[in-house]
C-alpha cells in the first residue's frame, strides 16, 4: 500500500474512532500486531506446587477456554520459555521456574481443562508445568503497562471506540458484533475477549480485604523489593471495626484503592475488586468472621459508607471511578459448613433490620459498582438465582439500576451449585438461565460458558445476556478500561507502600486493639528482661489472617520486643501450638519464664481455626494453650496475655485468673501488628479499642444452632448479637479498658419530645407515610469527654438506644445508633464529642420488615455500662419510613425449578 494511501486510512480510521486519548500518539490500523501463526511445541514437566510468591516469573493470562496449548502459544510467542496451567483458567507464563517451587504428585494436578477436556490444568495453586521448546526468537515488545482498549490495535477501529457516541451507543455496538457463544465466554471471570476483533481478555476476579491480595486476578512479581511485588497489608476488618473509627477507615480504604489502581494500571490486577465482605459477625463461629468488621448491622453500615468511597475514588465518583468496589455476599450468609447447599429461612423482620441494611448503605447511599451473590439460598432460592433479592430488592427498593454501570457478580461456583447442590433446576444449562435471568450479570466460574444452549432450549435469551454484558462493559467504562482515564492513569508502584501507608498500617493496628483485663501491670515500666511464650509469638504471616497480599515487612511480635527491650533481655520459647495437645514444648517455656522478671504470652486462635469453609466447632481456647497459661500464671511473675484471632474465645478462666494481670486482643493486625501491640504495651499508645463483637461463654453453642437465621430469642435459641442475647455474656459488645479514667456528660441533649410526623415529612405526605429515608438526619447528642486520669487516651463513645413501650414485643435490650472516636485527650482534659442521629437510629422493623418510627419512650445511653443517659418520647402513630418489598406469591421461571424447604 502506498504511504499516501496508508496514512489516509489512518486517518479514516481516527475519524471512525474519534479523539481516542488526549495526547496520545497511537495510531490505529486495525491490524492485528505480530499475526504472524505461532505454535509452541512443549515439553510437559509435572504437575508443580504454586503459591502466593509464584513458580512462574512472567505474566499471568486468564482464559474460560483454557488448555496447555493455548496457553503455551502465548507465552511462548512473547519470548517466554516456560507455560504452567491453574485452576483450569490460569495460565502463567516465565523465564525461570522458581526454586520455592517444587514437583508433586501427579494425581494433584486433577482440575480439568475446559478448552481441551482430555488434559489436566492444574489444581488450587497448583500447576502442570511445561517447557517451550521453540520460544519465539523476535518476540513483541513485552507491555508492562495498561493500553486501553481503544488504544490498541486491532480493537481501536470498532465502533465501540467512537468517542463521538454516547457510552450505552458504544457499549451496544461492541455487543451487537459478537456471536452467541463469544457472549457466554465473557460472562464468565475469566472473560475471554473476542480475539477476531481484538477485544483483550479480562480477569474480573481480582481481590483486596485489607490489601490487594493474592487472587486470579492480582499478580505479585518477586523478589520482594521489585515493581509490584508487594502491597500495604492492614489489618483485616474485624480489629479494624474495633477502632469504631470511620475516618480512619476512609483513608484506609483509599489507600488500598490507589494502591489497587496501581497494580490496574500495570497489568497486575484488574480494575474491580470483590471486597469488601460485608456480612455481619452473627454467630461466633463462623470461619470468615475475620473478614468482616462487627455483628452490629448499624456498625456495618457506618464502615461501609466510608470504605466504599474511599476505594472507588469518593463519594461522586459515579461514572469516573478508582475502582470498582463489590459488596458481599448477598444474603444471609455466616456460616461456612454447607454453605454451597444451605437453605436459610429469615424473618422479613430480620431481612429489614440486620441482613440486608449494609447492603442497602453500599447500593442506595455510596454508589457501590457490584455486589455479590451468595452460594446459601434464601427462602428456598439459591441467591444468585432469588429474583426477590436482585430484582425486587437490589435493582427495585434499592435502586441498583438508577446506574448503568453497576453489576452482579456469583460468588465462585455459586451458579453451578444452583443446580448440583441446591438441586434448584434440573441442568447446569437450567441453572445458568435462571441465575442471568434474575439479573446475576457475569459467573465466577464456568457454568455461564453453557448459555449458548440454555438461549437454544429457550430457558434465556439473547437480550438477556445483552442486558448482562452492558452492565458489565458500562461498568469498564467508568474505570477507564476503553479509554484511559487521566485521573488515575498514572499511579504507579511510587503510589504503593509510601511512608504515609505504612504510617497508616501501624495507626490501624494499635486503634483496634481492645484491652479487656488490667489489674495495673500495664502499661508496662519497669521490666528489664522478658519472656515471649506462645504460638503468636513469632508470628508473621499469621498476622496477616486470609485474602491477603504479600507485604512489604512483617514485624512480629517477637522483633518489636527485641527492639523494645533489647535482643538479649529477650527470651523466645513456643511452648505450644494453637490447636495442640503436645506438652514437650511446655518446659522450655516454663524455664524461659523463670529466667525474667516479665512473661508475656501471645497466643489464641489463627486461621488454621478459622478461615473461609471452616468453622469453629466450639469457641473455648483451643488445644492446651490454657494449660501452660495455667503454669506459667503459678510462677507467681507478672503475666499479660495477648489474644489473637477474629472470632472472641471464651477467657473466663483467664478473667478470673489472678495471677493472670492483663488480657488484650489483638485480632490479625497485619504488617505493622508487632510494633504496634509491644508499643501498646509499653504505653507509647493507649489502648482504646471496643469488641465489635460479643465474647461469649463456651457452652453458648449448646444453646443455638448456627444454622438457626432467627436473631430473637425463641425455642432452642437465646438469641443472637448484644441486642437480643438473653444470657450473660462473658464480655458484652462494646467492652473495652483504657490507661486512664473517663467521665463523660452531655453537653447537647435531644428534645424532651417530638412528633412523628413533624420528623418524616417535609410538609407533603401525611400519617403513615414518609417523604424521607432511615438515613434522613433525626438529631445530634454532644457528650463532654473529661480524661480524669494520668495517661493521654482516644475516647469512643458509643450511643446506644433503649425503649420499654415502643414498637412490638420483643424488644432488642439496647441498639447502637451512634458512635464517634475522641483522639489524645490529655490528661485532665476534655473533648466534645458529636453523635449524630438518622432517623433509621430510632427505627425498628414490623413483622414485613418496613423500617417504622413508632411513638414511645426511649432512652439514650452512653458506652456499654450507660455512664450517661437521658430520655426523650415519640408522639404520633407508627410510620414507616422504608417499606421492604413483598415476596411475590410466585415467580415465573422460564425451566422447572425445586425450591427448598
Amino acid at each position: 500500500m502506498a504511504p499516501t494511501k496508508m496514512i489516509m486510512k489512518s486517518l479514516t480510521l481516527l475519524a471512525v474512532s474519534g479523539a481516542l486519548a488526549h495526547g496520545s500518539d497511537f495510531v490505529c490500523t486495525a491490524s492485528a500486531p505480530n499475526a504472524t501463526q505461532y505454535n509452541a511445541s512443549t515439553t510437559y514437566l509435572g504437575c508443580w506446587t504454586d503459591a502466593t510468591i509464584r513458580t512462574l516469573d512472567g505474566p499471568q493470562i486468564n482464559n474460560a477456554q483454557l488448555s496447555p496449548q493455548y496457553c503455551a502459544n502465548r507465552c511462548g510467542n512473547a519470548g517466554y520459555i516456560y507455560s504452567g496451567v491453574e485452576y483450569t483458567t490460569q495460565c502463567f507464563c516465565g523465564t525461570a521456574i522458581n526454586p520455592v517451587a517444587s514437583q508433586t504428585n501427579e494425581s494433584a494436578c486433577t482440575y480439568i481443562c475446559p478448552g481441551d477436556t482430555s488434559a489436566k490444568c492444574g489444581g488450587t495453586y497448583l500447576m502442570n508445568l511445561y517447557k517451550i521448546n521453540n520460544p519465539n526468537p523476535n518476540p513483541p515488545p513485552r507491555q508492562t503497562k495498561f493500553q486501553p482498549a481503544c488504544l490498541t490495535n486491532p480493537f481501536c477501529s470498532q465502533k465501540a471506540c467512537d468517542t463521538s457516541l454516547s457510552i450505552a451507543a458504544r457499549v451496544a455496538a461492541l455487543i451487537g458484533n459478537m456471536t452467541l457463544i463469544e457472549k457466554a465466554q465473557n460472562l464468565v471471570d475469566a472473560a475471554n475477549g473476542v480475539e477476531r476483533i481484538g477485544l483483550p481478555s479480562y480477569e474480573w476476579w481480582s481481590e483486596a480485604l485489607h490489601g490487594v491480595a493474592s487472587s486470579p486476578g492480582v499478580t505479585f512479581n518477586s523478589p520482594n523489593g521489585s515493581n509490584f511485588s508487594y502491597a500495604t497489608s492492614f489489618p483485616t476488618p474485624i480489629l479494624l471495626g474495633a477502632a469504631f473509627d470511620d475516618p480512619l477507615i476512609y483513608q484506609i480504604a483509599s489507600t488500598v484503592g490507589k494502591e489497587a489502581r496501581a497494580f490496574g494500571n500495570y497489568m497486575q490486577s484488574g480494575f474491580d475488586f470483590w471486597t469488601p465482605n460485608i456480612n455481619t459477625f452473627l454467630d461466633p463461629r463462623w470461619g470468615r468472621g475475620l473478614e468482616v468488621p462487627t455483628e452490629d448491622s448499624f456498625h456495618a453500615q457506618s464502615y461501609v459508607s466510608q470504605l466504599i468511597p474511599g476505594l472507588q475514588g469518593g463519594l461522586t465518583a459515579g461514572p469516573s471511578k478508582q475502582i470498582i468496589a463489590t459488596c458481599k455476599h448477598y444474603a444471609v450468609y455466616d456460616v461456612e459448613e454447607l454453605r454451597n447447599s444451605q437453605n436459610y429461612n429469615p424473618t422479613q423482620q430480620d431481612l429489614g433490620e440486620y441482613y440486608l441494611t449494609p447492603f442497602k448503605t453500599c447500593v442506595r447511599d455510596v454508589d457501590v459498582g457490584s455486589v455479590m451473590c451468595s452460594y446459601n439460598a434464601v427462602d428456598g432460592v439459591p441467591a444468585c438465582a432469588s429474583e426477590y433479592l436482585l430484582q425486587d430488592v437490589l435493582r427495585g427498593a434499592y435502586g441498583f439500576d438508577n446506574e448503568p454501570y453497576r453489576y452482579v457478580t456469583s460468588d465462585c461456583g455459586a451458579v453451578d451449585d444452583i443446580y448440583n447442590q441446591h438441586n434448584f433446576t434440573d441442568s447446569f444449562a437450567a441453572a445458568a438461565a435462571v441465575a442471568i435471568n434474575a439479573g446475576t450479570d457475569t459467573n465466577c466460574g464456568s457454568t455461564y460458558l453453557q448459555l449458548n444452549t440454555s438461549v437454544a432450549r429457550g430457558f434465556t435469551t439473547n437480550a438477556t445476556l445483552d442486558r448482562a454484558l452492558t452492565r458489565l462493559y458500562t461498568a469498564l467504562f467508568t474505570v477507564g478500561y476503553f479509554d484511559g482515564q487521566p485521573k488515575y492513569d498514572q499511579l504507579s508502584f511510587s503510589d504503593v507502600s509510601t511512608g504515609a501507608a505504612q504510617s497508616l498500617a501501624y495507626t490501624s493496628a494499635w486503634e483496634g486493639m481492645t484491652l479487656l483485663k488490667n489489674n495495673g501491670v500495664l502499661p508496662l515500666k519497669k521490666y528489664n528482661k522478658v519472656a515471649m511464650i506462645g504460638p503468636w509469638a513469632n508470628a508473621t504471616g499469621q498476622m496477616q489472617g486470609n485474602y491477603q497480599g504479600i507485604a512489604p515487612y512483617l514485624i512480629s511480635p517477637l522483633q518489636a520486643a527485641q527492639a523494645q527491650w533489647g535482643a538479649g533481655n529477650v527470651v523466645y520459647a513456643q511452648g505450644t501450638a494453637i490447636d495442640s495437645t503436645n506438652t514437650t514444648g511446655f518446659a522450655a517455656a516454663l524455664t524461659a519464664a523463670k529466667s525474667v522478671d516479665l512473661i508475656i504470652f501471645l497466643g489464641g486462635i489463627d486461621t488454621s481455626i478459622e478461615s473461609e469453609g471452616h468453622d469453629r466447632t466450639n469457641i473455648d481456647w483451643p488445644g492446651n494453650q490454657l494449660d501452660l497459661v495455667a503454669q506459667l500464671s503459678q510462677l507467681r511473675k507478672p503475666l499479660v496475655i495477648a489474644q489473637f484471632g477474629g472470632g472472641q474465645v471464651d477467657d473466663t478462666a483467664l478473667l478470673q485468673n489472678r495471677n493472670v494481670h492483663a488480657l488484650i486482643w489483638g485480632g490479625y493486625p497485619g504488617q505493622a501488628g508487632g510494633a504496634a501491640l509491644v508499643d501498646v504495651l509499653v504505653g507509647k499508645k493507649a489502648p482504646a479499642g471496643r469488641l465489635a463483637i460479643t465474647q461469649y461463654a463456651g457452652n453458648y453453642i449448646n444453646q443455638v444452632s448456627k444454622f438457626d437465621p432467627n436473631l430473637r430469642p425463641g425455642p432452642n435459641n437465646v438469641g443472637r448479637t448484644y441486642k437480643w442475647l438473653t444470657t450473660k455474656a462473658v464480655l458484652p459488645f462494646g467492652y473495652g479498658l483504657h490507661y486512664t479514667s473517663f467521665k463523660a456528660s452531655w453537653s447537647k441533649k435531644l428534645q424532651r419530645q417530638y412528633n412523628i410526623a413533624d420528623l418524616v415529612s417535609s410538609g407533603h405526605g401525611g400519617y403513615g407515610k414518609s417523604t424521607k429515608n432511615d438515613a434522613s438526619s433525626f438529631a445530634t447528642a454532644t457528650a463532654l469527654v473529661r480524661n480524669t486520669g494520668r495517661v493521654a487516651s482516644d475516647y469512643v463513645a458509643l450511643l446506644f438506644l433503649s425503649s420499654n413501650n415502643a414498637g412490638p414485643t420483643p424488644r432488642p435490650k439496647k441498639s447502637l445508633v451512634s458512635y464517634s472516636r475522641a483522639h489524645n485527650i490529655a490528661p485532665r482534659g476534655q473533648q466534645q464529642v458529636s453523635l449524630p442521629l438518622t432517623l433509621g437510629s430510632i427505627a425498628r422493623a414490623d413483622v414485613n420488615g418496613d423500617l417504622t418510627i413508632y411513638p414511645g419512650d426511649y432512652q439514650l445511653a452512653l458506652d456499654y455500662d450507660g455512664q450517661a443517659s437521658f430520655s426523650f418520647s415519640l408522639r404520633g402513630r407508627p410510620t414507616i419510613i422504608d417499606p421492604l418489598p413483598r415476596q411475590r406469591a410466585s415467580y415465573n421461571y422460564t425451566v422447572p425449578v425445586h425450591p427448598q424447604a
